[in-house]
Parts: C-alpha cells; structure tokens; sequence
C-alpha cells in the first residue's frame, strides 16, 4: 500500500468519523475541521499535489489539535486528530491538481 493510500484511507475514516458524530457535536467539528482546511490552504497554497499534502501529513497533525483546542476549547471530542485532522485532509486532496474521482491522475501524458 502506498502512503498516498494509506492516507487516504485514514483520511476517509475521519471523515465517516464526522458524519457519525451526535448532532449535537457536530456543529463544534465542523468549525475545528474548516479552520484546519482554512490552514491547510495557507500552507499549501492554491495549486497542489497529492504529495505535497500526504507529505505534509506525514510531519504530523499535532498544529490540527492546537486549533482544535483554540476553536472549540469546551469541545474535548473535536481535539482528536484522527477525526478532526483526518477529515480536513480527506477534504482537501479532492482539490489536489493530480486527484479526480477518488484517485490519483497518472502524470504521465497519454500517447
């Protein structure tokens, strides 16, 4: 399995995270989960690869949980970056230049 697949993988389950979580509780994740992306944006800019962002994935999510704890700081179940991080980084590969339809485009040109 590659990193890119692994991932995403870990991408999707934070995402089905979000979607399972009490109504209640989901207005506080989806605040942590937009200020990420909004962050994920910052860092990586308007144009990007799928590698570039499992990259970036691969220092660590540890900023994710700092803004989780600014945004929703009587929110303990949105700190978790295995939901949290995870959805935000499921969200933001569909806007990677090399990602269509649920996969990586082959960058080579097509004869």
């Amino acid at each position: 399995m590659s990193d890119f697949e692994s991932a995403l993988f870990q991408w999707r389950e934070g995402e089905r995270r979000v979607r399972e979580t009490l109504p209640d509780e989901r207005l506080a994740m989806d605040r942590v989960v937009e200020r990420i992306l909004a962050e994920l944006r910052r860092r990586l800019g308007g144009r990007f690869t799928i590698d570039e962002l499992v990259a970036l994935y691969d220092q660590g999510t540890g900023w994710c949980t700092d803004i989780a704890y600014t945004v929703a700081p009587g929110a303990p179940w949105t700190w978790d970056a295995r939901t949290t991080a995870d959805a935000a980084f499921g969200r933001y590969v569909r806007e990677a230049s090399d990602y269509a339809g649920g996969r990586r485009l082959d960058p080579r040109p097509a004869d």
